[in-house]
């Protein structure tokens, strides 16, 4: 299906920004957001909100290391973009770790073209951690130089803040994500009310708001994979029917209750 112009102007101004971190262009980089603008990166750890906390951002993650973007997918939704793919990122020290990731960037237009309000980065930091260690003396060398250049750059609390990356749903949160999904494609409609409530917010395609018994009818035979437990929220990479996407589960503060589930699709299949 073509694109229209809208999402054409959103996946350029996404597609941008893996160009400048691949020239290290920390201008280009740093100017595809709002003065406001928020990076969750990863999820669950505390946002860099503004300018000058994004631009440390960039010198303490981007600047030292080669990033190299490997998508499988871009989703357009609104003026949402997420991008299904893994992150391959060489460390100062030689190390190379591929991270399986889901983006979803929020974009806002603005004077200037349009422009990222929020950029959410949903991948597992200790994956990442157990990855990089598992490289060997090279890994083990990054890792020692990355606490120092966090709190050179981000401070204490910065560091700190990374640092809660660490908690959220985790497996716990896979295990009920997984017995929906199992319930949805068996068309096991009385397990899905069960896992999920009228409080829920469901959107297939995202942006549409379904009720939990439309979800189970419109999702029934379900496929995933690449599941991704950050903060709060399970994503999942599926595939409905012919469309391929991406799945964003919510949990609500303190609790293993669902608080909504939203999907991302490409009607194309490809």
């Amino acid at each position: 299906m073509p694109l229209d112009r809208t999402s054409e102007d959103l996946l350029a101004a996404v597609h941008a920004s893996p160009r400048a971190v691949g020239a290290h262009d920390k201008a280009a980089w740093v100017g595809l957001f709002t003065a406001d603008a928020a990076v969750n990166d990863p999820v669950g750890s505390r946002p860099h909100v503004g300018t000058e906390a994004i631009s440390r951002f960039y010198n303490t993650f981007i600047a030292p290391n080669g990033i190299v973007f490997r998508v499988d997918r871009d989703l357009v939704a609104g003026h949402s973009v997420v991008r299904d793919l893994h992150i391959a990122t060489t460390m100062s020290t030689g190390a190379t770790v591929v991270v399986p990731m889901h983006l979803r960037y929020d974009l806002v237009e603005t004077a200037d073209g349009w422009r990222i309000s929020r950029l959410a980065a949903h991948w597992e930091l200790a994956v990442m951690v157990a990855r990089l260690l598992g490289t060997g003396t090279s890994g083990v060398l990054a890792g020692a130089k990355l606490g120092p250049q966090l709190v050179g750059e981000l401070g204490i609390g910065g560091a700190v803040g990374m640092m809660r990356a660490l908690r959220g749903v985790g497996g716990h949160g896979k295990r009920l994500v997984r017995r929906l999904f199992t319930a949805v494609a068996a068309g096991d409609t009385a397990r899905v009310h069960a896992l999920l409530d009228a409080r829920t917010e469901i959107q297939l395609p995202a942006g549409t708001q379904v009720t939990v018994g439309e979800f189970a009818e419109r999702a029934r035979e379900i496929q995933w994979s690449k599941m991704i437990a950050a903060g709060r929220t399970v994503s999942a990479s599926v595939r409905i029917g012919d469309a391929h996407g991406v799945a964003f589960v919510d949990f609500a503060p303190g609790s293993a209750r669902i608080a909504a589930v939203t999907v991302f699709l490409d009607t194309v299949d490809d």
